[in-house]
């Protein structure tokens, strides 16, 4: 899977920030609502934004490389009463329990692929879809969502989530780092 990028939900009292992830060939895509730090330590490595002294991820990296171990990729196992579960697979075999976003961000930093267990995309997937009679869907930011799977999601999450995806544009995914 693909990370699209990071985005914050505005909803009073709160703000959500996701991760979208979406499907190399397909047509799903996987929010997940992260902490605002892990949003930033996503953003950043998506970005390719370097800081001076290395952050927790870049500092695990190091001592996986320093160990003589590598991450070979990242897998999304599991949707646990609303958590996504995460594991890191290693080079040496080993699989290490993972919070999907510290999974995510480690697999942008390592340039590995992130995966998505089948289950998991049939419960969480949604399918974000561009108006075939418009060209081109920038010039009105119309999306036209549809909820794939997930009889088991609460009706007002989906709602709630709906009317975010609404909201949002295909744009809002470009990097703000890029002209």
């Amino acid at each position: 899977m693909g990370v699209l990028g990071v985005r914050v939900r505005v909803a009073d009292p709160e703000h959500d920030v996701l991760v979208v992830l979406s499907e190399a060939d397909g047509e799903l895509s996987l929010p997940i609502v992260i902490g605002p730090h892990e949003g930033v330590a996503i953003a950043t490595a998506q970005a390719g934004v370097s800081s001076p002294r290395p952050g927790p991820h870049d500092l695990l990296l190091t001592s996986l490389r320093a160990a003589g171990v590598g991450l070979t990729s990242v897998s999304i196992t599991e949707l646990r009463e609303g958590t996504f579960i995460a594991e890191l697979v290693l080079s040496n075999g080993e699989r290490v329990d993972a919070r999907a976003s510290d999974a995510i961000a480690l697999a942008l930093r390592a340039a590995v692929d992130v995966y998505c267990a089948e289950d998991v995309l049939a419960e969480a997937a949604i399918v974000i879809a561009h108006d075939d009679d418009d060209p081109d869907p920038d010039d009105d930011g119309a999306l036209h969502i549809e909820i794939s799977g997930g009889a088991a999601q609460d009706e007002d999450a989906v709602a709630e989530f709906r009317e975010f995806l609404d909201q949002i544009d295909p744009s809002d995914f470009d990097d703000p780092e890029r002209p």
